[in-house]
């Protein structure tokens, strides 16, 4: 079991009051109509845009560490770098044009070429996609694992503090909160691995001290196990919080150059995140 001191505990506690207390101020500023509720009045910049979008995408980073820890670098050779392609295809060909049609949704869209039947079948794929119960879980379990407590009493706290400002404050509160949430992430990761390299060691470290596939970009996996997780990465053209962002930028420019200098901090985070996990394995 892991141990907390009561100044870990403490610094947990202030990060999650601190989401809470940004979330709140910043829905001060909502207005009531759908547009700025669920969009942020389509004013989003680009520094804005961008700490959201690379914020959002690495909900699933624990999942991600471990996969890391198990195979090594397959881990970022099937969940980052197929990634980075559909990302760039998706600036450069959709982009501009859904900032364009100035919609809410997906569905929004097909119903506008399809009709209402379509639309409300899409909703239902779209519904599934978005669903918040793997995050809503990995928040339980943290907090299950912090205070010792059953994984399903964890799972009330983990809807509450995901709920409450979003509730009031729409997509503004989802967007300051995003801000401080990357600043925290990529500092401690940065931290993290600073410490691991000066007090473990360099490449030649981990060369001495890992299996032979975890330094390797396929890892031994087969050419379909590889494939697989490129097509799996082809649903970033339907993900329907790249539609969201790009509805709520300020100028279809924004989206796009959003999108580009998002794929240059993925990039940097994954690199963090691998090295992390290959320490962590060493």
């Amino acid at each position: 079991m892991i141990s907390f001191s009561h100044t870990d505990i403490l610094i947990i506690f202030l990060f999650f009051a601190t989401v809470l207390a940004i979330g709140f101020i910043s829905s001060i500023k909502t207005k009531s109509d759908p547009e700025d509720y669920f969009l942020s009045g389509r004013k989003m910049g680009l520094w804005l845009f961008i700490f959201t979008n690379v914020s959002t995408w690495y909900g699933g980073i624990l999942g991600v560490g471990e996969f890391t820890y198990r195979y090594g670098l397959l881990s970022w050779f099937t969940q980052g770098f197929p990634y980075y392609i559909f990302a760039v295809l998706f600036a450069f060909l959709f982009a501009k044009k859904i900032r364009n049609a100035s919609l809410f949704t997906i569905p929004d869209k097909i119903e506008k070429v399809y009709g209402k039947n379509a639309a409300l079948i899409s909703g239902i794929f779209v519904f599934i996609l978005v669903s918040p119960a793997p995050y809503l879980l990995m928040m339980a379990y943290l907090i299950s694992l912090i205070f010792e407590i059953h994984l399903l009493t964890a799972l009330i706290p983990a809807i509450l503090l995901s709920v409450l400002y979003l509730f009031k404050g729409g997509y503004k509160a989802d967007l300051y909160t995003d801000v401080f949430q990357f600043v925290v992430m990529f500092g401690g990761f940065i931290l993290i691995f600073v410490t691991a390299y000066f007090n473990l060691g360099d490449l030649n470290f981990l060369q001495e001290n890992l299996p032979e596939t975890h330094l390797s970009f396929t890892g031994g996996a087969s050419k379909l196990f590889i494939f697989v997780w490129f097509l799996i990465a082809s649903w970033t053209f339907i993900d329907p919080g790249f539609h969201q962002r790009c509805y709520a930028a300020k100028s279809g420019e924004v989206a796009f150059k959003g999108i580009l200098i998002s794929i240059f901090f993925w990039a940097l985070f994954d690199f963090l995140t691998t090295s992390i996990g290959l320490y962590a394995k060493a």
